[in-house]
């Protein structure tokens, strides 16, 4: 059964079963996009290993539940959160935990940094704040849930609501200084996708395929531009959403859309420099004049910066809901549905190694740690230190 055939049938099955819009579009992110599995997993391929990562220390945080969540490293920290409350400061060296608190209520998108702040998200449409000594500072309410990473600039933290609106908040105490909306259709998927800051500017993907940049002083638009269209005849085939964050590269900013295309778009004028026809829910990165993207499919390329060419693809990992690749100097790494995390040549896309964090899904994106190692969190709420040798 092709992916698109199987996203039909369970979109029937969802409609019959769901009992609203929103109950609709959530029941059709789970049931694709790293919790139920629609087709089996291809198995793994033998290969002969050319490098040894390790598990340097791991902790558990508790369940994700619904949400994606990332760690994030600073100044030889780690910070990590869960859907249970549960934050974390880490020694990213010997997985020593310098404290551990609980929010007192459930978390939804998290861990974002900045100057002494640790920020998170709630179901409940609240960011909270904490310092680096994990105090609470402030708590400010947006306008729905907030599922992905809060961002800072200056003195301004960038949230993205579970709506699409995009707010600019005092990091001070949390106040709003403004407002971005937008219309989105009705229907559209469900997901973690935030906002990127690069030199003053915001930029985030939507529902439809359009990706916008915003002047992060005020809001305001600067450009938008349509990296998909949607196409088809039912809402379903016509989904064309940007459900990954964008990420910026040099004069470049890429994005790609689910049942849509992948472009490389010039940060000044907001013209897609170039486009093809590729499908991911999960998301790209950039690294050395190379683009990295894993297809909905399964399929991992590796594509030229400037043009979109393909250098190489790796297509042994079908159906295993793989994470936004990470790229690593000569490596680059992806999870997937089972807990595994693969690692493949930058030149080629051949395997180099694998390793098993645990027998759970691993979240959308993977950390970097340090030069030779890696942060992977999974749907259980374990979070593993991983080296590579």
């Amino acid at each position: 059964m092709g992916l698109q055939t199987t996203f039909l049938a369970l979109f029937a099955l969802a409609l019959s079963a769901c009992s609203s819009i929103t109950d609709l579009k959530n029941d059709m992110s789970e049931r694709m996009f790293g919790r139920e599995l629609a087709e089996p997993p291809e198995e793994l391929v033998e290969f002969k290993p050319t490098m040894t990562p390790k598990v340097m220390w791991q902790t558990n945080l508790g369940e994700s539940l619904e949400y994606d969540f990332t760690p994030a490293v600073e100044a030889g920290m780690v910070y990590a959160a869960s859907a249970t409350g549960e934050i974390a400061k880490i020694d990213a060296a010997t997985g020593k935990q310098v404290w551990r608190i609980n929010a007192g209520e459930p978390l939804s998108g998290g861990v974002g940094l900045g100057p002494n702040l640790v920020l998170v998200g709630t179901p409940k449409a609240y960011v909270m704040a904490y310092d680096q000594s994990g105090k609470l500072l402030w708590k400010s309410k947006v306008s729905s849930e907030v599922l992905s990473i809060p961002q800072v600039t200056d003195d301004l933290v960038i949230v993205r609501a579970g709506d699409s609106r995009i707010f600019g908040l005092n990091a001070k105490d949390g106040s709003r200084k403004w407002v971005y909306e937008r219309a989105n259709p009705a229907l559209s998927l469900r997901s973690s996708a935030g906002v990127v800051l690069a030199d003053g500017a915001v930029y985030a993907g939507f529902a439809g395929g359009k990706m916008i940049a915003l002047r992060a002083e005020d809001g305001k638009i600067i450009w938008e531009v349509s990296v998909a269209l949607p196409k088809g005849t039912t809402e379903i085939e016509r989904i064309a959403d940007i459900t990954s964050q964008p990420f910026v590269d040099g004069a470049l900013v890429y994005a790609v859309a689910y049942q849509g295309k992948i472009a490389g778009v010039d940060r000044a004028t907001g013209k897609a420099a170039w486009s093809r026809e590729i499908s991911s829910y999960t998301g790209l990165s950039a690294e050395d004049a190379r683009v990295y993207v894993a297809h909905a499919s399964g399929s991992v390329y590796a594509l030229e910066y400037s043009s979109g060419k393909t250098f190489w693809r790796q297509g042994s990992l079908k159906n295993r809901l793989l994470s936004s690749p990470l790229p690593l100097g000569g490596i680059v790494a992806v999870g997937d549905v089972q807990g595994y995390i693969h690692f493949m040549d930058r030149e080629d896309g051949a395997f180099t190694a694998r390793i098993n964090v645990q027998d759970s899904p691993v979240m959308p994106r993977l950390t970097e740690l340090g030069s030779n190692g890696l942060l992977a969190q999974t749907r259980k709420g374990g979070v593993y230190a991983i080296s590579i040798k």
